[in-house]
């Protein structure tokens, strides 16, 4: 019973560690810049209204506002008139801090087409990376070829070939082939996911050689028993791979800040991040957290929904 219990204690002290980033980042997006900087406010901060400076100077009167405010306040000078168009400013621009962040986070940056990218850059990496990764594993799984152990062993090997050692010569190619500022550039490199054949192909291990053998009795090519027989069976592990895919895509910072460099119609999401990174006045805490949030949120959600696929995904596949 005592072992129980530290075990218990241990994975929620680990629960804890993994959970107190997003619980600062969603206590962030609502407070004031105030309340950020202090330290205060608890969790969802005091919510008082707060002036938004920046909607003030773009409201700030110029002549030909006093002159079209003067008779709305008659007998009052020039100077009487801007300051009570600058209170009247002052009201319209105030706002919940939670209301300033979140709408800012949409207003400051273009939020929703970098949304919008992140979809189509992990959603056509995948897709591409499953028409390669599916026939692979089943070559390796299933067909007897010579050189077949070896083939597999570089597939472990380029497991262990970290992104950042070959980020440059990819970057050179692409620029000589003038693909920076794409699309491509953002998908091509990783339509080859050496570990997605060796996830499909642990996985296929476990599949019965009688189905595949009925296939070829029926007439079936080898592709289409890995498009009609195996890709339905593989269904778990595909969410599997979808969930380390789509999540190792949709935060990739390091990739496409080398090959977005001048086009920011092509950011992804934590590109957009930067969006609100300051110069001498600091950084836009509030709204940058409110902005990480909605990013995250659509991974949080897919991950909850595809749970217990991805759990017998993985364990199919023989991963511990």
């Amino acid at each position: 019973m005592t072992r129980e219990w530290w075990k218990h204690l241990v994975l929620i002290l680990g629960a804890l560690i993994v959970i107190a980033p997003f619980y600062t980042m969603v206590s962030y997006s609502f407070k004031s810049p105030g309340e950020i900087d202090r330290g205060e406010g608890g969790f969802f901060g005091r919510q008082e209204l707060m002036v938004d400076e920046k909607c003030v100077k773009l409201r700030d009167p110029n002549r030909d506002d006093i002159a079209a405010a003067s008779a709305r306040f008659p007998g009052m000078d020039d100077n009487a008139i801007r300051k009570a168009l600058a209170s009247e400013a002052e009201a319209d621009c105030s706002m919940r801090p939670a209301v300033y962040n979140y709408s800012q986070a949409f207003t400051q940056a273009p939020l929703l087409r970098y949304l919008a990218n992140g979809v189509i850059v992990t959603l056509s990496i995948f897709a591409l990376q499953v028409v390669v990764a599916l026939p692979a594993a089943y070559a390796l799984a299933k067909l007897r070829f010579w050189g077949r152990e070896a083939v597999f062993g570089l597939v472990l090997f380029c497991l262990l070939i970290p992104v950042h050692a070959v980020a440059l010569p990819l970057y050179i190619g692409l620029a000589k082939l003038g693909l920076t500022n794409t699309y491509a550039a953002l998908v091509v490199p990783w339509t080859i996911s050496v570990f997605g054949i060796f996830l499909m192909r642990q996985f296929f291990l476990t599949v019965p050689d009688d189905l595949i053998d009925a296939g070829r009795m029926d007439g079936m090519s080898e592709f289409a028993i890995v498009w009609r027989i195996m890709l339905p069976t593989a269904i778990p592990a595909l969410l599997a791979f979808a969930i380390f895919s789509v999540v190792a895509h949709w935060n990739d910072y390091f990739w496409p800040r080398i090959v977005v460099t001048g086009n920011r119609d092509l950011f992804t999401p934590p590109l957009g991040l930067r969006e609100f990174k300051g110069g001498a006045d600091g950084s836009m805490f509030g709204p940058m957290m409110a902005s990480a949030t909605v990013i995250v949120t659509p991974l949080i959600v897919a991950f909850l929904l595809a749970q217990r696929r991805f759990i017998e995904g993985i364990t199919l596949s023989g991963m511990k």
